[in-house]
């Protein structure tokens, strides 16, 4: 019966090739290669949203959280909301103030040509280095099902995502993740089913034995100026605090996201996308941590030893556990989710190489050329995500890992971002001195301390705002004198 679940497995990474390739007949500009033509509904791009907020990270590692801990993760979900709304009255006014293509031509427009590059470079680096981790835990996935290699599985998906990517443009991204979405919330919720009804008593004893272990704990409200405090993932207020930066940094300032936003109609469309993404984020972080549960309590009952790392729990379970067809459109939904973040960042990282370097430079090109360009720019990115993806093998938690990569620049980033829409008086040189300052307090927190990664990005935006504002203080003001 293995055949069945392959066959599966094999006819849906046909289907959503095949779907999002055809969407080249559209793609006759820049603007509908990397913005959809600005056409797209807000519950479309909402959906987008949401896929390019989940990856093989949240589907594998979600329930490895629970699996071990708790509901604390659950926490920093909070935070989302908060930043939403801060995204909604700071930023979005600035980014629908003319025909923005990318997030960091709003910082040439505030400051200067240097610190666009600067934030587009800070970009590239981190999606590039995040989406190689995302990569890898891809092969987690498909090395359980086909039984390859690690670097075999990660050919396989990089190379057809990269077909429709390369072929639809930002059109292809948001409707195959409409699609991918549904796709990996319905497995989830059918193998959350599926595995409910293997537990003897089902319901009613997972929530009994998860009670008395008090693994569902939700909030931690314990608050005491320590190290220890900090170096606590998921506290009420690593959470708020750490979800609400992480969030306005990924979703305010980074091109995967912002580029979404960008694809709206208008602001109205762009604010529904935002808010709307929320109810379904915090819906899909809540069931992937049911599921944690209900394998835990599995592992219990039999006494069985599970997989290591804790990341192999869900989909060994899925192939080896639950009954053929329901396997195999599981595995084929977590490859949904691994494919639609993806191709969203090859798009993103594409649209920042022509547009913030390429196209500042050489501006004499008709559009064909530059159409032509974009297209190569996803190959090569695919190329180098693959290369980071095959270096990223070695790391402990996939989903902790991404997120640890990722707030360490997204400080500097969201810093540099609110100087640049809340003040007037700082110059790109302050900015940019408060950037390096950002980055390398950062970077001494995730090396030489045990704070944890959910204070990275608040850290870093308060270093990079205040040394930036100190900085202007002195300079600019000696510099107007």
């Amino acid at each position: 019966m293995r055949h069945f679940d392959l066959g599966i497995i094999v006819l849906y990474l046909i289907g959503i090739t095949w779907f999002g390739a055809h969407f080249r007949k559209s793609q006759k500009s820049l603007k509908d290669y990397f913005l959809g033509g600005k056409t797209t509904p807000w519950w479309a791009i909402g959906f987008s949203i949401v896929s390019a907020e989940t990856s093989t990270l949240t589907v594998i590692g979600t329930p490895a959280l629970s699996f071990q801990g708790n509901f604390g993760f659950l926490q920093v979900v909070f935070g989302y909301l908060l930043a939403r709304l801060v995204i909604s009255a700071l930023f979005l006014p600035h980014y629908f103030r003319g025909e923005l293509y990318t997030a960091y031509e709003l910082m040439q427009r505030r400051f200067g040509l240097r610190l666009r590059r600067v934030t587009a470079g800070t970009f590239l680096l981190l999606r590039a280095l995040a989406e190689g981790v995302r990569v890898f835990a891809i092969s987690i996935v498909v090395s359980i099902v086909l039984g390859t290699g690690e670097i075999a599985s990660i050919v396989v998906i990089v190379c057809l995502t990269l077909f429709y990517t390369f072929e639809g443009g930002m059109t292809a991204v948001i409707w195959t993740d409409v699609v991918q979405m549904f796709l990996y919330v319905g497995g989830a919720i059918v193998s959350l089913f599926v595995m409910l009804g293997q537990i003897e008593g089902g319901w009613t004893a997972v929530m009994g034995a998860a009670a008395a272990a008090g693994k569902l704990q939700l909030f931690d409200f314990r608050f005491e100026p320590t190290l220890e405090f900090l170096s606590r993932q998921y506290s009420f207020w690593a959470g708020v605090l750490g979800g609400c930066f992480l969030t306005t940094a990924s979703h305010g300032t980074e091109q995967l996201m912002v580029q979404r936003l960008l694809s709206s109609k208008n602001m109205k469309d762009a604010r529904k996308a935002l808010f709307g993404s929320w109810a379904v984020i915090f819906f899909q972080f809540a069931l992937f941590l049911v599921i944690g549960l209900i394998l835990w309590k599995h592992y219990l009952d039999t006494g069985a030893a599970p997989p290591q790392p804790a990341d192999r729990i869900y989909p060994e379970f899925i192939w080896n556990s639950l009954p053929p067809g329901v396997s195999g459109l599981v595995i084929a939904a977590i490859l949904a989710a691994a494919m639609s973040n993806l191709s969203a960042a090859l798009n993103s990282l594409a649209s920042t190489t022509v547009m913030d370097f390429y196209k500042l430079r050489f501006t004499h090109h008709d559009e064909r050329h530059y159409l032509r360009l974009a297209r190569m720019a996803t190959l090569v990115w695919g190329a180098v995500l693959f290369a980071i993806g095959v270096l990223s093998r070695h790391v402990k938690s996939v989903l902790e890992a991404g997120l640890g990569i990722a707030s360490i620049l997204y400080g500097a980033l969201l810093g540099v971002f609110l100087l640049g829409v809340l003040t007037r008086r700082v110059s790109e040189r302050s900015a940019m001195a408060g950037m390096l300052a950002g980055l390398a307090v950062n970077l001494y927190l995730r090396f030489a301390t045990p704070v944890a990664w959910t204070w990275y990005v608040l850290v870093g935006t308060v270093t990079t705002a205040a040394v930036a504002l100190a900085v202007s203080a002195v300079a600019d003001r000696e510099g107007a004198g």
